[in-house]
């Protein structure tokens, strides 16, 4: 299977906290919610697109706990994701809980690298990550995670746990896709193409 993160973010990287002000107040984080004044059709039909393609969630565990506990509850039967995120099957990565409660789940333990690199290898389409950014941060660290989908809102939030912060060699990336909503939310599709290349600037007439 294909590795794909998902992510949301704002302009200063942050990804703690997109849903509402309640969703992650670690570490103190009050400035939760930065995402829902720009969701529109666009950004819901885009994710739910991408939620077609996967045959597995792969989470961490406080993302797995909060979705356990909220996706089950949904019963609106005009939401577009219930029914497909409650039916796929779910891995959690974590050392601190036996089993999931949120069925079809599935406990990965032990060290991560090696778990979730013996999954990808199982035949299949995508095994998505959603949230969880401090699991999607190691994964890419490691260069398991092959693509990566970003939704950029237009704010700068100021504080909160950014995503993409590793102390690891640079990682390069190519883009596969791109759009705007009307609502101004910027969706970004990279492949991940190994080691960043790096050059040195020798004036504007080597690329004219």
């Amino acid at each position: 299977m294909k590795l794909v993160l998902t992510e949301f973010v704002t302009l200063d990287g942050v990804s703690q906290g997109p849903g509402s002000s309640t969703e992650d107040t670690s570490d103190g984080f009050t400035r939760g919610g930065w995402l829902v004044p720009y969701l529109d059709e666009a950004f819901v039909r885009r994710t739910s697109d991408w939620l077609d393609l996967a045959d597995g969630l792969l989470l961490g565990r406080r993302t797995y706990e909060a979705f356990a506990h909220d996706w089950p509850q949904i019963t609106d039967p005009d939401d577009p994701f219930t029914v497909r995120m409650n039916a796929l099957p779910k891995y959690v990565v974590t050392n601190t809980i036996a089993e999931g409660t949120w069925n079809p789940t599935t406990v990965l333990r032990g060290d991560p690298v090696q778990t979730v690199g013996e999954l990808k290898a199982q035949p299949g389409r995508e095994l998505q990550i959603h949230g969880s950014a401090r699991l999607g941060n190691a994964l890419l660290a490691a260069c398991l995670v092959d693509t990566l989908r970003l939704v950029v809102a237009p704010t700068v939030i100021g504080s909160g746990r950014r995503l993409l912060d590793h102390p690891i060699a640079p990682i390069g990336l190519q883009i596969t896709e791109h759009e705007v909503t009307p609502n101004g939310l910027v969706i970004l599709q990279y492949d991940a193409i190994g080691a960043a290349p790096l050059a040195e600037y020798e004036g504007v007439t080597a690329f004219v």
